[in-house]
C-alpha cells in the first residue's frame, strides 16, 4: 500500500510538474508578448510580415490534397504560406508561439472511426482538449492567435459527423483564439451535402476564406470574439450551380451570384420543410469519377460500373481461371464483373476500392433505368474484351468466346442490393441467359427477403462478434450487428444457392472460430468460402500490412478447424492461387461424389419455368448442380488449377487489384 501510494505521489507530481511548466511558459511568454507590442508606427512592417501557415491532419489523403490545394492557391497570389503535417507540429511548443496576429492558422482536419481524429493528429486534439479542461491553465493562453477549421466527415455518421472540425474549433474558442472564418464542415455525403459533395464544400469555404485572408493581409479586423461559437452556427447555405459542366470549379458559383445561391438554398431548404424534396444529385460524382476511372473502372451513368477482372484476361491466354472456375465451373473469360451500386454501407479496413467509392444507408441519389445500366454493362464489357484482339498469348478461341458474356459478378464494388430496381436488373440478366453471383454485405436484410432468385447469393461474414464487425466493417449504420443478424436468418429462406463469405486478415479475425461456427447455424448456407485478405498495397484507409495476409497453409487449418465444429460441411475444393478454401455442405456430396458445380442451362430452364409460373413454380440449390471434376477437388495434387490451362508463373510479383 505504501509503494502504491508513493507511485501514485509520484505520478501526480509528474503531472503536476508539466502542467506547472505550461503554465509558467505560458506567463513567461505573454509578459514577452506585452513588452513587444508593436507602435503605430511600425503597423506596416507588422503588415509585411504577415503569413499563413497550414496545419492538415489526413487520414485518407484528402485532407492532406485540400490543404496542398490551398496552399497552392496562396503562393499564386504571392502570399507567404507554410504548409505542415500535423503529425509534426506538437502543440505545447507551437500553438502558443501562434499567438502573435503576424500568422493565421488554418487547420483541415479529418475525423476518422468514432469521431477521433486521425492518428496522426491524436496528440495534437488530445492536448488541446486537456488544455481546455485543466483549470490551473489560463483560457485566455491563446488570445491573439488567429484561425480558420475546415473539418473533413461524412453526415452518415451522424452522432460523429466532423467531431474533430468542430471540438478543435470550440476548444480553440474557449482558449481565446479569434475565429476568422466560420467553421467549414465537409460532407463526404453527397445526397447531404449543401454544396454536391465534399470537394465543394471545400471550394466554398475557400471562396469564403480567400475574402477573409485578403481582408486580414490588408490589416483590416477579421471575425472577432463576438464570432458565433462553432457549434451553434450553420454550414455555408451556398449550393451548386444549375449549370452542367465538365470542370469542378464550373460547377461552382462565382462571388456575385452568392445572392442567388443562398436564395436557392433557401427554397430547397423551405421546400423539405413544406414535406417536399430537393432533387437527388447524382452517387458518382466528378472527383469520385476520375478517381475510380483512373483504377480502371467504367462508370456508367450515374451509380453503376463495370470492369475487367485479372481473371477474365488470365483465362483469355489460356492461364488459368478464378476461383469460381474451380468451385462453381464459371467460365472466366466470359464473365463480366459489375455492379449497379458504387455505394456501400461499410468501409472495410481490408477493402481493395481504398474507400474511393461513395457510401450511404439508403438510396438518395438519381435512379438510372435498369435497361441501361445493363446495355452500358455489356457494352463497356465488350469494348474492353476487343482491346485484346492480337494480344500475345490470347487464344483465338477464347476471345470468340468472350464476346457473349455468360455470367455475372454482382461484386464489383459497392453494395448492389442498395439499388432499388436490382430485381429488374436481375430479370434482363437472366433473360440473356447470363447467370448471377450477387454479393451483399448485410446490412440490408429486407432487400434479401425481396430478392428474386439468383444464380448465387453471398454473404460477406468478416466477424463473428459485435465488436470485431465494427472494427473491421466500419459500418454506417448504428443497428449495424442486429441488421447483419437479421440478414443472415434471410438468408436462410431463400430457396437457391448460397454462400458464406469469409476474409481472414491476420490478428484480427483469425481467433474466432466459435464465434463463426455459431453464425452458420443462422443462415444455413450452402457453401462457405474462406479466403485469405487480399494485400492491395499501403493503403491511407486502413493500417493493414502483409503481415496480415496469411499463408495458404494458415487458411486450410482455419478451415480444418472449422470444419471440425460443423458436422454438416467438408472441405471439397480449393483454389491456392487465390489462397481460398470451400467449404460444402454434405447434401452436395451425392454418392460420395461431389456436386460444387453448376449446371448452368438447366438453372436458366428452371427460371423461365419459374418467370412463366408467375413467381409460383419455385426450385431450390440441389435442382441445378453438376458434378464437380476430381482436379477441383480439396485432396488434388492440382490444388484446383485446371490441367486444362497452362499454368504461367510471374517473373515479378504484382499487386493484386482485380477483385473478383
Amino acid at each position: 500500500m505504501f509503494s502504491v501510494g508513493i507511485s501514485l505521489g509520484v505520478a501526480g507530481w509528474a503531472l503536476s510538474g508539466v502542467l506547472g511548466l505550461l503554465v509558467a511558459f505560458y506567463v513567461i511568454f505573454t509578459r514577452q508578448k506585452d513588452r513587444n507590442v508593436p507602435s503605430a508606427t511600425n503597423h506596416g512592417q507588422r503588415k509585411a510580415e504577415k503569413s499563413l501557415k497550414i496545419v492538415y491532419a489526413s487520414q485518407t489523403g484528402t485532407a492532406k490534397r485540400f490543404a496542398e490545394s490551398l496552399h497552392d492557391d496562396f503562393q499564386s497570389n504571392k502570399w507567404q504560406s507554410s504548409l505542415v503535417n500535423i503529425k509534426d507540429y506538437d502543440p505545447e511548443d507551437c500553438l502558443p508561439q501562434e499567438v502573435d496576429s503576424h500568422q493565421l492558422c488554418i487547420f483541415i482536419l479529418a475525423t476518422y472511426t468514432d469521431g477521433k481524429a486521425p492518428e496522426c493528429g491524436t496528440w495534437f486534439v488530445q492536448w488541446l482538449e486537456e488544455a481546455v479542461k485543466d483549470f490551473r491553465v489560463q483560457k485566455s493562453m491563446l488570445k491573439g492567435m488567429v484561425y480558420a477549421v475546415f473539418g473533413l466527415g461524412n453526415s452518415l455518421y451522424k452522432e460523429h459527423f466532423n467531431m474533430v472540425g468542430k471540438n478543435v474549433d470550440e476548444w480553440l474558442t474557449r482558449l481565446s483564439a479569434k475565429r476568422v472564418s466560420s467553421v467549414g464542415l465537409g460532407d463526404e455525403n453527397v445526397a447531404a451535402s449543401r454544396n454536391g459533395g465534399i470537394e465543394k464544400d471545400f471550394a466554398m469555404w475557400k471562396k469564403r476564406l480567400f475574402i477573409t485572408v485578403e481582408s486580414w493581409l490588408s490589416g483590416s479586423d477579421v471575425g472577432g470574439d463576438d464570432s458565433p461559437p462553432a457549434l451553434s452556427a450553420p454550414n455555408t447555405e451556398l449550393v451548386e450551380s444549375s449549370d452542367e459542366e465538365d470542370t469542378e470549379d464550373k460547377n461552382l458559383v462565382d462571388l456575385e451570384d452568392l445572392g442567388g445561391a443562398v436564395k436557392k438554398a433557401k427554397e430547397e431548404r423551405k421546400k423539405k420543410e413544406l414535406g417536399g424534396e430537393a432533387s437527388p444529385r447524382d452517387m458518382v460524382t466528378s472527383v469520385i469519377r476520375q478517381s475510380l476511372t483512373k483504377q480502371g473502372y467504367r462508370i456508367i451513368g450515374s451509380h453503376s460500373g463495370v470492369k475487367m477482372c485479372r481473371w477474365t484476361k488470365s483465362m483469355l491466354r489460356g492461364r488459368g481461371g478464378c476461383y469460381k472456375h474451380t468451385f462453381y465451373g464459371i467460365e472466366s473469360h466470359r464473365c463480366m464483373e459489375a455492379t449497379p451500386s458504387l455505394a456501400c454501407a461499410n468501409k472495410c479496413v481490408f477493402c481493395w476500392r481504398h474507400h474511393t467509392n461513395p457510401v450511404g444507408t439508403e438510396w438518395k441519389w438519381n435512379m438510372d433505368d435498369p435497361s441501361a445500366i445493363l446495355d452500358g454493362a455489356l457494352s463497356n464489357h465488350y469494348q474492353m474484351i476487343k482491346q485484346f484482339r492480337g494480344v500475345p498469348g490470347v487464344k483465338a478461341e477464347k476471345f470468340e468466346e468472350a464476346k457473349t458474356a455468360k455470367h455475372c459478378a454482382l461484386s464489383l464494388v459497392g453494395e448492389p442490393i442498395m439499388y432499388p430496381r436490382i430485381n429488374e436488373l436481375i430479370s434482363m440478366l437472366h433473360e440473356k441467359e447470363i447467370s448471377t453471383f450477387l454479393v451483399t454485405n448485410a446490412q440490408f436484410p429486407d432487400a434479401i427477403k425481396n430478392l428474386r432468385p439468383v444464380t448465387q447469393l453471398y454473404v460477406s461474414v468478416d466477424a463473428s462478434s459485435k465488436e470485431s464487425l465494427k472494427r473491421i466493417d466500419r459500418p454506417l449504420f448504428k443497428d449495424y450487428w442486429m441488421r447483419f443478424l437479421d440478414s443472415l436468418r434471410a438468408l436462410s429462406d431463400k430457396g437457391q444457392r448460397t454462400v458464406y463469405r469469409l476474409t481472414l486478415v491476420k490478428e484480427w479475425n483469425t481467433e474466432e472460430l466459435e464465434g463463426y461456427s455459431k453464425l452458420v447455424s443462422l443462415g444455413s448456407p450452402d457453401f462457405i468460402e474462406i479466403k485469405g485478405v487480399t494485400y492491395c498495397g499501403e493503403s491511407k484507409a486502413s493500417t493493414l500490412t502483409m503481415e496480415n495476409v496469411p499463408w495458404h497453409e494458415e487458411v486450410v487449418s482455419f478451415v480444418q478447424k472449422l470444419a471440425d465444429l460443423l458436422p454438416d460441411y467438408e472441405l471439397a475444393c480449393e483454389h491456392e492461387h487465390s489462397n481460398c478454401v470451400l467449404l460444402a455442405h454434405k447434401k452436395f456430396l451425392i454418392d460420395g461424389v461431389w456436386h460444387t458445380w453448376i449446371d448452368y442451362a438447366k438453372f436458366h430452364h428452371l427460371m423461365q419455368d419459374y418467370e412463366r409460373s408467375g413467381c409460383t413454380r419455385e426450385f431450390t440449390s440441389s435442382d441445378y448442380v453438376a458434378r464437380t471434376p476430381d482436379w477441383a477437388l480439396y485432396d488434388n495434387p492440382h490444388h484446383g488449377f485446371d490441367p486444362n490451362e497452362t499454368r504461367w508463373q510471374r517473373k515479378r510479383k504484382a499487386k493484386d487489384l482485380s477483385g473478383c
